[in-house]
């Protein structure tokens, strides 16, 4: 055989492998996609995070979809947010906000967070009032709450006995500096 069409063979391969690779690959964790995100905003907006929040997730308790916001002096809102969807960058946008802005008083002081996204969601989705049911989407933002800095999981779960009927049950507030749980506002007479 031709020496290039064996490396255009090989080449094909290593291509379709590492394609495979990040497909089975474990969504990224919001931690890891502040840091990803410094690469996409400018040098003064560098881990100055105000909030990381996600869309609703699909397939799995794990959210795929999430935006950081960093703090950007230059901004009108003061804020520039990254978006992101299973670790790929999709935008850069500096949005208008009508009510509020970006305070660098509000940034988040990652020395004192310990609890990453994938962990607030086991905390969450581990409380035993909820093993009965089946929890099928989580939500989560890593914002300032009146208890103070929390992630904030929303919470659906099946209906008992319809399987197929989806229901938003609430939301439990975790630490983030140890996991504990701070608050939960859950609706379990809903599943009924």
């Amino acid at each position: 055989m031709n020496n290039k069409i064996i490396l255009g063979v090989v080449a094909v391969i290593f291509s379709c492998v590492g394609a495979f690779s990040v497909f089975a690959s474990p969504e990224p964790t919001a931690f890891q996609l502040a840091k990803e995100g410094n690469r996409f905003v400018g040098e003064p907006s560098k881990d100055k995070v105000l909030e990381i929040y996600s869309d609703k997730s699909i397939a799995s308790l794990t959210p795929s979809l999430w935006t950081v916001a960093y703090f950007d002096s230059d901004a009108r809102s003061k804020v520039v947010e990254v978006k992101f969807g299973s670790g790929l960058k999709l935008d850069v946008t500096r949005p208008w906000k009508v009510f509020g802005s970006g305070k660098e008083a509000d940034v988040i002081d990652f020395k004192k967070v310990k609890v990453d996204s994938s962990e607030a969601i086991k905390v969450a989705t581990g409380l035993q009032l909820l093993s009965p049911f089946t929890l099928k989407n989580t939500q989560l933002r890593l914002s300032r709450t009146d208890d103070g800095l929390a992630w904030r999981v929303r919470l659906w779960a099946a209906k008992l006995g319809k399987p197929d009927v989806i229901m938003e049950i609430g939301e439990v507030f975790v630490s983030p500096a140890d996991g504990n749980v701070v608050r939960a506002d859950l609706h379990i007479e809903r599943l009924n």
